[in-house]
């Protein structure tokens, strides 16, 4: 644990002044995205500067290269994106300078979490988005750790997930499933997944007990009740969700890829939230939380301990940042992917 003065003492590194970074030139497929060479970023006041060592390609990533739903185009702009900007979140990496107010991390201080352009050599983070690295995990593993590992997480705090209770993930096998599947049968729930008969070894290791091929079997067609129902793939309608619900049960709903071209579903979704406001059963439309520092050490403690192991599919180089993002949209990654990233040796 650093002091708060301890910042202003230690000196910064000699830092490179230009860096490798994955510049999004507009809105569309990955094409819009190029390797491009621009100025080192500076941390502001509550942010830390970090050496980037992987970062991870989410949907979230997606999202913002397309442009889709229209609405987050209000904060990056609604042609194309304002200035210079660098794609990525997910982030594993060095902390090599820190900004006005930094209390959390001094310089050489290895963390993972997310940042404001990941996809580049370095890249600036505010501190309570970020968490110290688990001990014996490698870059790739943490890199993947932060954005999906907190919806996970959360949406399980949000349906109250403990031991014994029954839980039915949609969408097990991809990026956020992967994480919910891991971390719910480490509170010792009996976990049912959802997803494609491709993919079921890989979610039976994560730790459910029985999975379901969503295009031979229907989940909410048989006898099973279940205490908590983890909607991540987003498709099943709201009736047939609560007819496996136990009278007291909730359904969490993390997202969508399908939806209206303004709001990708959420108004759909909200919709469902008043729906069941006199319900005995429970609608959670979970919204994404990156800033939750004490979350973050949750997850790193679940890597050191054991219980939770980040599922990297693959890591390609950055100038295969292309071929990951389309890797990620053609539905064969099983977990996460991960994009390799390294400064050294550069001045």
């Amino acid at each position: 644990m650093t002091t708060p003065d301890t910042p202003s003492r230690t000196p910064r590194p000699t830092l490179p002044r230009t860096m490798r970074a994955v510049v999004q030139r507009g809105y569309g497929d990955a094409d819009v995205l190029d390797v491009a060479e621009i100025d080192v970023p500076s941390p502001r006041k509550g942010e830390v500067l970090l050496h980037v060592e992987a970062a991870g390609v989410d949907r979230g990533t997606w999202h913002l290269m397309t442009g889709t739903p229209k609405l987050v185009r209000l904060a990056l702009g609604w042609k194309q994106p304002r200035g210079t900007y660098v794609a990525g979140r997910d982030v594993a990496g060095t902390v090599v300078a820190v900004g006005e107010g930094v209390t959390r991390f001094a310089l050489g201080d290895r963390v993972f979490g997310s940042a404001r352009g990941s996809l580049a050599e370095y890249a600036t983070a505010v501190e309570d988005k970020l968490g110290h690295q688990p001990a014996g995990t490698d870059a790739a593993g943490c890199a993947v750790l932060a954005i999906s590992g907190l919806t996970a997480l959360h949406a399980l705090d949000a349906a109250r997930v403990g031991a014994g209770d029954r839980v039915l993930v949609t969408g097990a096998s991809g990026g956020v499933g992967s994480y919910v599947v891991q971390l719910a049968a480490a509170r010792g729930a009996v976990v049912t997944g959802v997803c494609s008969a491709a993919k079921a070894d890989a979610v039976r290791r994560w730790g459910a007990t029985t999975v379901l091929d969503y295009r031979t079997t229907d989940p909410t067609a048989g006898d099973d009740r279940y205490d908590a129902v983890i909607d991540i793939a987003g498709g099943t309608a709201l009736p047939r969700l609560r007819r496996v619900l136990t009278p007291r049960g909730t359904i969490v709903f993390v997202g969508a890829e399908t939806g209206g071209g303004w709001t990708g579903g959420m108004g759909g979704t909200m919709g469902k939230a008043l729906r069941m406001l006199f319900a005995r059963q429970r609608f959670v439309m979970l919204m994404a939380k990156e800033k939750a520092p004490a979350d973050l050490e949750r997850l790193a403690q679940a890597v050191t301990e054991g219980s939770l192991v980040p599922p990297v599919h693959a890591v390609r180089p950055l100038e295969q940042v292309r071929a990951a993002m389309a890797e990620l949209i053609d539905g064969t990654a099983v977990g996460k992917l991960a994009v390799s990233v390294d400064a050294t040796g550069r001045s």
